[in-house]
């Protein structure tokens, strides 16, 4: 069987800073915690927290905390995790994506010009509710072109249109079309990072050329579903894994007449989970 693996699945920059930084504190022997999970993924998770690493999940947890070293995931945290924390007697470790912080400093910029902040992006995820806190009084985040389409700007404020590093490409192009149409001034401003278009425009074109298509990521992993979302409208035979045991459990995705599988994998994705797939896949009896 033919095994195709995108070249660029896997950890991205700004996961691997943050991973590495975590890695790097436990080496001093001081009490380690991250502010949320570092990256969205179990596999990761648990294998620090058997090294001593804890996780902070609210800011109250905060209030029992007397030293010890805090590193902020690779997501990103709102303005008042920071004042909290700098409240606080602790080591702070900033392992926020660099291309989240940028983000956090134009939706400033722009809401103290006074414009109304508009992100594209899913509400529920760190990163959006991080950058929600830099944004002013007057942000809205929509998630779908139909959110676009139905969106409200009475005052017919200017607009500033930013987006989640980790969103759909393609969606994307679609809502900044909506808002071209507007009557009033949209600032546009892609924040979508590199690494996400280029494994995004990757897998399309792997999904498109394959008859099997494996997605590795962590459920909670908001790239990770873009990934699949993609892969599966291009090839209906798309799965999406978080470990080798998932696809084992899957193996009826395989038939005689699968001659080319595709492999790709969220940007939180480490490399021996990746690994262990294409092992299996290659295999001669599968």
């Amino acid at each position: 069987m033919d095994v195709r693996t995108a070249k660029t699945a896997g950890f991205c920059f700004g996961v691997k800073k943050a991973v590495d930084a975590v890695y790097e504190a436990i080496e001093t022997n001081e009490t380690i915690y991250t502010y949320g999970p570092i990256i969205h993924n179990e596999q990761v998770i648990k294998e620090l927290s058997g090294k001593g690493v804890r996780i902070i999940n609210d800011i109250n947890e905060l209030d029992g905390i007397e030293d010890g070293t805090v590193i902020i995931r690779s997501h990103g945290v709102g303005k008042e995790v920071y004042e909290a924390l700098e409240k606080r007697n602790l080591k702070i470790i900033d392992a926020t994506c660099p291309f989240v912080l940028k983000i956090h400093k134009l939706v400033r910029d722009e809401a103290l010009k006074g414009k109304k902040i508009v992100i594209a992006g899913n509400r529920d995820h760190p990163e959006v509710q991080g950058i929600i806190s830099f944004a002013g009084d007057d942000v809205t985040v929509i998630e779908e072109p139909e959110d676009a389409v139905n969106f409200s700007n009475p005052g017919r404020k200017s607009v500033c249109l930013a987006a989640q590093t980790t969103f759909n490409v393609n969606k994307f192009k679609e809502i900044v079309e909506i808002f071209d149409k507007k009557e009033y001034s949209v600032n546009v401003v892609n924040t979508i990072c590199n690494a996400t278009s280029e494994r995004q425009k990757e897998a399309g074109q792997l999904a498109s050329d394959v008859d099997c298509m494996i997605v590795i990521g962590d459920v909670s992993s908001s790239n990770s579903k873009k990934l699949y979302e993609i892969c599966l409208g291009l090839c209906h035979n798309t799965v999406f894994v978080q470990t080798l045991d998932d696809l084992v459990s899957r193996n009826d995705i395989f038939s005689k007449s699968t001659a080319c599988v595709g492999i790709t994998a969220g940007a939180s994705t480490p490399n021996k989970i990746i690994e262990e797939v294409q092992r299996y896949v290659r295999r001669d009896d599968i």
